[in-house]
């Protein structure tokens, strides 16, 4: 959808901010010229606070986000004909790394913008844009510390090559933590609620108000997040990945209470406008834009038409969706419920093993897998056009964010925005947090959570999947923990999430080591004239389980890149393990 924050100062901090931001303290930099804008220049009124504010929502995740499921057990490139070296465990210390360098990109922008503001007057503008700074500022150290641990912290911005900021020695991932939470407790404080910017982007907004900015739920469901991993990093993980002292309790609470948070305040709900359609609608055209949907809590914008482009998404549709480069694995399927509530190895309607067909997957199952993957028979996309439909395949094709033939004839440039924060993510996070604290959840707890997502998927038919219950879970022999994992796993899949989570409950160590495995292998079906592949027990075989391993020694953090170190004048330290 369009975009309506001032796209003018958006495309201006985008043809300078290299130049401003990597390098402004220099002596050419420093003088005021005609032809070149610099900070003297640039930092006058809010207006332009806030131009640089809006160089900072590149940072808000997008398409490449629900690429992170193939470093986990849910997904793999069947199409690439290669496998992720995170997920089998095969990856080598790169000299390199994108994550650190864009993340303290946007660390050292959002530190330009507070340090200038404190040159610009007051007024409530000014504060919204130091509140928007701050919360990108957590998201990038959330995203350095969830992947390397200690990091170090710089909190100013850093004045020249000389700077002694630049040789900060990595600090302890809890001091960082607790930097993540100020910044977004003032981001939450100083941001409009989600009903008092634009619900659509159909209507220019007022600066600082148009839909697609950081509101302050965003602010707290992104603390929830946060504490979340951080609660089960501290509870189930020790050395060498985490010294130290631990206290999941603190982060677990502040998990719990900023999720509720945002449910009590009640500006969003989970999507049902399209009924029995709706989980999957959600991710499509009809689950766009506030006022539309009151589930997005924040979205990556890309734009209305080809006229008014905000960012090119990537082509994500035909390699990801269509082609089996981001494609589900039978780790998913055999993950989800049957409808009777139960798991495969539980539930008399198991299908496991005893497949007639492909489509016997997808029987009285959990609605949202049939939801998330296609199925024969199902709308699909042609190069040929027409009304093509899905046919057969030996692998499961993931169809989260597919918009339709008419998009896969013009991609990349499709322009379904990309949900980042969803309202069923707190549900989740706050079901979650309640059990780790408590060791134990009520109906009550289940009800205004976890059971308000089976609702949406069952259209509120429960024979198509019952509610969670303490009785239900004891009567049958389940283990609460488990399912409310289950339910974050199925809810959440190929949006990025399961990779993360493996880490923090510190169940990588299991899931990842094992083979990557597709559909059941029919012979004599008509795979459009593929080959037939390797398979281990009349399931098709991707990767054999001799060729994935997971280190607990090193893989629950990951490398520092070597030319950071090199750089560092021997202040940064590689993580253990590595080498």
């Amino acid at each position: 959808m369009k975009i309506d924050y001032n796209k003018n100062r958006f495309m201006l901090l985008s043809l300078f901010a290299a130049a401003l931001f990597a390098g402004s303290c220099t002596k050419q930099l420093e003088q005021n010229t005609k032809t070149v804008i610099t900070d003297p220049v640039f930092w006058k009124n809010t207006n332009d606070l806030m131009g640089g504010v809006n160089y900072l929502y590149q940072s808000v995740p997008d398409f490449g986000t629900p690429l992170d499921d193939l470093n986990s057990d849910f997904a793999a490139n069947v199409f690439g004909g290669t496998f992720n070296t995170i997920s089998d465990g095969s990856r080598n210390v790169p000299s390199g790394d994108g994550n650190w360098n864009n993340n303290y990109a946007y660390i050292r922008a959002a530190n330009n913008i507070l340090q200038k503001a404190a040159g610009i007057p007051d007024d409530a503008l000014k504060t919204y844009a130091i509140a928007q700074a701050r919360f990108f500022r957590a998201l990038a150290y959330f995203k350095l510390v969830r992947i390397y641990g200690d990091v170090p912290y710089i909190g100013r911005t850093i004045t020249g090559r000389d700077d002694e900021a630049l040789y900060t020695p990595r600090s302890d991932r809890r001091a960082v933590i607790d930097s993540i939470y100020a910044d977004l407790d003032f981001a939450a404080a100083n941001s409009p609620q989600a009903d008092e910017i634009s619900g659509s982007t159909s209507t220019t907004g007022q600066l600082g108000k148009e839909y697609g900015r950081v509101t302050r739920s965003a602010a707290l469901a992104l603390k929830s997040r946060v504490a979340l991993y951080e609660g089960s990093w501290e509870k189930y993980h020790g050395e060498p990945e985490l010294k130290g002292p631990k206290d999941p309790t603190k982060h677990f609470t502040i998990a719990r209470d900023a999720a509720l948070t945002v449910m009590n305040e009640g500006k969003h709900s989970l999507f049902t406008g399209t009924g029995a359609m709706s989980f999957q609608d959600l991710f499509r055209y009809p689950g766009e834009t506030y006022s539309k949907n009151k589930e997005n809590i924040l979205a990556r914008l890309y734009g209305k038409d080809i006229q008014n482009v905000v960012a090119n998404n990537g082509g994500y549709m035909r390699p990801y969706n269509t082609d089996g480069q981001n494609a589900a694995t039978r780790a998913f399927v055999m993950l989800a419920l049957y409808s009777d509530g139960l798991p495969a190895g539980k539930s008399p309607l198991d299908s496991n093993g005893k497949e007639t067909g492909l489509l016997t997957d997808y029987q009285n199952r959990d609605p949202r897998l049939v939801l998330t993957l296609f199925k024969v028979g199902d709308p699909y996309a042609s190069i040929s056009g027409g009304n093509p439909t899905y046919r057969n395949t030996y692998w499961y094709h993931q169809q989260k964010y597919w918009t339709g033939q008419a998009d896969f004839l013009i991609s990349p440039n499709i322009f379904l925005d990309f949900i980042a924060i969803r309202y069923g993510e707190v549900l989740l996070n706050y079901a979650e947090a309640v059990y780790e604290l408590n060791g134990s959840i009520s109906d009550a707890d289940l009800d205004k959570s976890i059971n308000l997502l089976r609702k949406r998927a069952t259209n509120n038919d429960t024979s198509k999947l019952p509610l969670l219950t303490n009785a239900f879970v004891n009567a049958n022999g389940l283990n609460m923990r488990d399912e409310i994992r289950r339910e974050r796993s199925i809810e959440l899949a190929y949006e990025g999430f399961r990779y993360w989570d493996l880490l923090r409950w510190k169940t990588a160590e299991i899931e990842l080591p094992k083979p990557i495995l597709g559909r059941k292998y029919f012979d004599g079906l008509d795979y459009g004239g593929s080959t037939k592949p390797p398979m281990l027990n009349g399931y098709v075989l991707f990767q054999v389980a001799d060729k994935r391993k997971f280190d607990t020694q090193k893989d629950y953090l990951w490398p520092l890149p070597t030319g950071q170190i090199g750089l560092s004048n021997g202040t940064l330290t590689q993580n253990p393990g590595w080498k």
